[in-house]
């Protein structure tokens, strides 16, 4: 009888050792974290694009944040992606062109960052080379111009740190530090970076009043005999603020920068850009993808009679034979304080965006 309670308790003891020794990370899961979508994208666009194959993780969107203010990832650690992509400039920088390690620097103006899960067409960058956020977020570490590393390197020093592994094994149920991991992480933690609550947004909402030189720039705005600026930006109905489609908008006459032509190889597309989004353009000086325009009066002058005629200009731009929409000063400055009005302050203040 004292044999056999003896050889019970061995068993009971191995059974919980073994249980004791299962990894946890068999049954781990990682906390889903829907995106917060404002009202007023509810009420105007399509459901956001997240692909089925990197879901938004509490721990994922942590570990992209990480990533994403980390100088680990450059090559001679001194710049993170948030050197370009500022939380105080609505995620860009204020220098026309971006400088990169050793100071370098490359021949486009740092793209803002928000509201990125409603680009539907899923091409990034200036020229749409990269076809999602994802891809997206490799390029800059390997190029040369920019974070001039290799993502063995970065691989290298993140498995080194002692955070990251954990970090990604809670974000992802492995401690295997991957390139392809690291991107997700950071796309997750990008796709959070929405902007709706500018002063226009309230007014939407019925929430606040414009001013009536607010509401004649708004007139100005949608007006096809003036400013005409709503073909390729968007009405009210469209809360990003942009078609999101690449356009030759008249900036030369020759091109130095082919923009989606040299990605498509189609002379077509040559001189055409992205469309930015108009939110936020009171931090995301200077403007266009060469940052040639200082200050937002430029780019109204620009377009009101600075408008140049090429051989793929787009159809839109129906004033080319007058160099432009050809404003008046009234009409200028009014459209100037609408403009204004789609900044969202708490966006470049929100805790949840900053370091």
């Amino acid at each position: 009888m004292k044999n056999w309670f003896i050889c019970l308790l061995l068993v009971i003891s191995v059974s919980a050792c073994s249980k004791d020794d299962t990894p946890e990370t068999e049954a781990y899961e990682p906390t889903p974290l829907p995106l917060n979508i404002p009202k007023i994208f509810l009420d105007n666009i399509i459901a956001p694009i997240i692909p089925n194959s990197n879901p938004q993780t509490v721990e994922g969107v942590a570990l992209g944040k990480k990533l994403f203010f980390d100088k680990k990832l450059s090559g001679d650690q001194t710049i993170a992606c948030a050197t370009c992509h500022s939380p105080q400039l609505a995620f860009t920088d204020n220098t026309p062109t971006s400088v990169g390690v050793a100071g370098n620097f490359g021949t486009r103006n740092s793209m803002p960052l928000f509201n990125l899960a409603w680009n539907f067409d899923e091409r990034f960058a200036w020229d749409g080379k990269e076809l999602s956020l994802e891809r997206q977020a490799l390029e800059p570490v390997q190029n040369p111009i920019e974070m001039h590393s290799n993502w063995q390197e970065v691989v290298s020093r993140l498995e080194s740190d002692e955070d990251y592994p954990e970090l990604f094994r809670l974000a992802f149920n492995t401690s295997t530090i991957t390139k392809e991991l690291a991107t997700k992480a950071i796309a997750q933690f990008e796709r959070t970076l929405i902007s709706a609550d500018s002063k226009f947004d309230k007014y939407s909402l019925g929430e606040a009043s414009l001013t009536s030189q607010e509401l004649n720039g708004l007139d100005v705005f949608l007006r096809e005999d003036k400013g005409d600026c709503f073909h390729c930006h968007g009405t009210p109905t469209n809360p990003l603020w942009t078609d999101n489609i690449f356009h030759n908008n008249g900036l030369d006459s020759n091109f130095t920068d082919l923009g989606l032509g040299a990605v498509t190889g189609d002379t077509n597309d040559n001189g055409k850009f992205r469309s930015p989004s108009l939110r936020n353009l009171v931090y995301t000086t200077p403007y266009m993808h060469d940052g040639r325009f200082a200050t937002l009066d430029e780019v109204i002058e620009f377009y009101s009679t600075g408008l140049k005629q090429s051989s793929t200009i787009d159809p839109l731009m129906k004033n080319i034979a007058n160099g432009g929409v050809q404003l008046s000063a009234s009409d200028k400055a009014d459209l100037k304080a609408f403009l204004i009005t789609l900044s969202d302050p708490s966006f470049t203040t929100n805790p949840d965006f900053q370091e």
